[in-house]
Parts: C-alpha cells; structure tokens; sequence
C-alpha cells in the first residue's frame, strides 16, 4: 500500500474511527485522540504487509481497540464513580458532548461490553467482524452485547 492509498483510507475511515475511540474512552477526547494518533502510526509502520483493503476499516479498528487496551493495562490509576462524575462536571471532559450520561454508563460496564456495544450499535459491524477486531468468539461477542444492553439499560433507567 503507498502512502497516498493509506491516507486515502484513513481519510475515508477518520470520523467513524474518533467517534468509536472517544466512546470507547467514555468522552475524553485527548485520551482518544492520543489512542487515535499512536494506532495511526502503528498502522502507517504496518501498512506495507497490509493486503486486503477492503477490511481497512476493521483493521484499523482492531489497532485502534488493541492499542486503547494496552493502554489500558499500564494505566495504574484508578477511577470510581463519584471521581468520573467530578470530571465530567468540572469540565475536563470535552463539554462539547451532549452524550456525558451515556458516556458515565460505558464507564461503568466492562471494557469488552462497551466495546461490542459501540462497534454493533455506533458503527453497525456484524457479530463476526466485532469477534475478529476483538480476537474472541462469536458466542462472546453475543454475550457481551447481551450482558452490555442490560447493564446500560440498568444505569440510565
């Protein structure tokens, strides 16, 4: 892939894929935009091995989830409730979102329930493409989506 067709996709996948990292990071747009950044130069690193370009949007999504998981893992700071609730409020969070009660939701269910949620419902993958970018099963997937609707429904009612 040449550099002028990895931009060219990454142009036609952008929007799709910032909306999906600040879901993702339940609506801090800097941490997204840091995710978004590094998965960009993963990506541009890779793109030469890089073969079927039709799955450029699951493949960029996979490197974007996988490098907001590694992320994820060094992260050593802990956050409750009460202290996401204080950010949001305090306006650290991009108080440009309309969104912040269903982004303090995702924060509260497991980070593979609100990743299914958000690939499924945000940006319309099927169970089998969410079971690739995820690396897991179909059963899985289904599962987490079960278990993320009800645990949504259970926080915003």
């Amino acid at each position: 892939m040449t550099r002028e067709q990895f931009i060219q996709h990454l142009e036609g996948t952008q929007k799709a894929f910032r909306r999906f990292l600040v879901a993702l990071c339940c609506g801090n747009t800097a941490l997204a935009d840091d995710i978004a950044q590094e998965s960009y130069i993963k990506a541009y690193l890779t793109c030469d091995s890089f073969r079927n370009r039709d799955k450029f949007k699951a493949w960029i999504f996979r490197i974007g989830y996988t490098t907001f998981i590694n992320h994820k893992r060094s992260e050593r700071v802990f956050n409750d409730y009460e202290e996401a609730r204080n950010i949001v409020s305090d306006k650290q969070a991009d108080s440009g979102f309309h969104y912040q009660d269903l982004y303090a939701a995702l924060n509260q269910i497991s980070g593979k329930e609100r990743t299914s949620v958000l690939l499924f419902y945000m940006e319309g993958y099927s169970i089998k493409e969410i079971a690739e970018i995820e690396g897991t099963s179909q059963d899985a997937i289904k599962q987490h989506l079960s278990r993320g609707r009800n645990h949504l429904r259970k926080l915003l009612n």
